[in-house]
This record gives C-alpha cells, structure tokens and sequence, in this order.
C-alpha cells in the first residue's frame, strides 16, 4: 500500500494512513457512490465505522482517481483505517446500493445465530417482469445446513435491513419481497469453477452481480429454492 498506507504498529490493526506525502484524501459516502454527484469529504470529516470509497488526489487538485477500495475507519486519532471491499462488487438492480461488507456480514450473522458454517456464496437480483416482487437471490453452499432454512433466509434478510436503508425501504415499501436461497450442493462452486476453465489461481466468485450470467448457470448446481414470505 506504500505510499498511500503504512503498516499500522498500534495493536497491529488495520492501516495508517499516510498524510504527508502530498496527496489529497477524499472519501464518497458508500451508500452515494453510484450517485453523479456524490458527496466528497475531506479526512476531517469522515467518522468511525462509516464505509466510504477512497479517491486519490494531487495536492494541486489537478485530477482525482478513486481506487476501487472502500475502506472503513478504526479511528481518527491517528487516522487507521481497513479495507472492506471494492466498489464495483455491488447490487443496485433496483436501487438498494447493496455492498459486500454488507452481505457478508448479515450472512454471517445468522451463521453464527444458527451455529451454521458457510462454504461460498453469491447474489443475483431477480427481476419479475410480471406479477409478483422482484428480490435478491441467494446462492449458498453450506458446510452445515440450517434446520431451517426459510427461517435462516428470514434472519439474512434482517440483517441486511438493518445495514443498508435503501433495501429496507424497498421491503418495507412493498417493492421487494424478501430474499430467497437457493442452497447448492457440496463443491457446486467448484464444478461450477471447473465448468467455466477458472477453478484456481486467482479466481474467485463474485459475491454481487447486477446480472443473472452467474446465478443461471449455478441452478445447475443447487438442491433447494425457499419459499419466503412477502411483506
């Protein structure tokens, strides 16, 4: 991360950020960074346990580059700070502004509630184009399955209510229905990694997507749909 982040020392958690060496912080409000004019706060305005997207400036304010990052505050006294993502890794089909940290951590909330371990997992917006509510489709694979699962689906879709004010709103609107999963057989992400040449290396399965590519071809591999509740 040199320049920009130094290794922190203090309790050796997260980064310290590197304020002086002539470069310009500005952090966007993660729930406004799809916006056209989102906001942009300068280091003395951002406050702890907010996700923001990092963007990079010149001290001489020619030009500004966002990094793809988005980074929460630990403190501000010094200024430490983690990465919880990337910004194109998002769900917006509906205008939700749904990030990663946000999913991955209203699942595993109710991991940890049921005493359930995940393997992998993805979302994938399904959108109806006739009767009935559109709503986020999940696609796990447990190590352990939820007694369950409708009542687990019901916890996840809870918790990411609570985290995110534009999916709530959406539910609570009644434009939503709530989230359903699809669970997938042990290794489905693997063969389904295997299916498409990029099983190892680097390759990972986005958690988010705004499309269906991913998610239609993983039916391929799932065992069950829950039937969840409208609200």
């Amino acid at each position: 991360f040199s320049p920009t982040f130094t290794s922190c020392r203090e309790r050796r958690v997260g980064f310290s950020l590197n304020t002086n060496s002539g470069i310009f912080f500005e952090f966007v409000p993660a729930s406004e960074i799809f916006n056209e004019n989102p906001t942009r706060l300068s280091l003395h305005d951002v406050k702890v346990g907010e996700n923001y997207a990092l963007i990079i400036n010149n001290n001489a304010g020619l030009w500004g580059y966002n990094i793809g990052d988005t980074v929460k505050f630990l403190s501000t006294n010094p200024y430490r700070l983690i990465v919880t993502g990337r910004t194109k890794h998002f769900i917006s089909a509906f205008g939700e502004h749904v990030i990663a940290e946000e999913v991955e951590q209203s699942l595993l909330k109710a991991a940890k509630e049921e005493n359930v371990h995940i393997t992998e997992f993805t979302v994938a917006p399904v959108i109806q184009q006739g009767e009935g509510k559109s709503y986020h489709e999940w696609f796990v694979e447990f190590e352990n399955e939820p007694a369950n699962i409708e009542s687990f689906a019901l916890k996840v879709d809870d918790n990411l209510r609570e985290k995110n004010i534009y999916y709530n709103d959406l539910i609570s609107g009644n434009i939503l229905q709530p989230l359903q999963i699809r669970v997938v057989q042990k290794n489905g992400f693997i063969d389904y990694m295997k299916s498409i040449g990029k099983l190892g290396g680097q390759n990972k399965v986005p958690r988010l997507s705004n499309d269906r590519k991913i998610a239609d071809e993983l039916v391929k591999w799932t065992k069950t749909t829950t039937v969840n509740r409208e609200s």
